[in-house]
């Protein structure tokens, strides 16, 4: 468990598991709205070598893709959408297609993957501008990040 004190340590926290991550993982992202899910995968961002200043919430296009040094990641939201639509996205392809996908509302995938390659991450409101980050990582990656 983390405790980050503001958007900033959010984003450290993000960026710091990015730098262990590769092509092929999944980063399952669990939280309430404004809960700092688009904050953390802006870490992620630059943590693989892309561009933190593109990441926004994918709430209207549902997908969205920055290219980095390491790894190419998939930001995905699915808070708009109902479990069957989700089951309608192919997100399964593009889990498998060796990039790192970053799925906020991830609670809304009925089929989400589960084992090695899969990192969870629930974010909660600790009160005022804290946060508190429960991360499970899968047996072989890195230990979980600090910030």
């Amino acid at each position: 468990m983390i405790t980050t004190a503001n958007e900033s340590e959010t984003e450290s926290a993000g960026e710091s598991l990015g730098r262990t991550l590769r092509g092929g993982d999944v980063v399952l992202l669990y939280g309430d709205l404004g809960a700092g899910k688009t904050a953390f995968v802006r870490g992620l961002a630059r943590g693989v070598g892309a561009s933190p200043d593109e990441v926004s919430s994918p709430t209207f296009t549902i997908v969205q893709e920055y290219a980095g040094a390491s790894a190419t990641l998939y930001h995905v939201d699915l808070y708009r959408l109902e479990p069957p639509e989700v089951d309608d996205l192919g997100l399964e392809d593009l889990v498998a297609g060796g990039g790192i996908v970053a799925i906020e509302w991830a609670e809304r995938w009925r089929g989400r993957p589960g084992g090695n390659g899969v990192v969870e991450v629930a974010i909660h409101d600790a009160g005022e501008d804290r946060r508190r980050l429960d991360i499970r990582m899968p047996p072989g990656l890195m230990t979980p990040p600090t910030c």
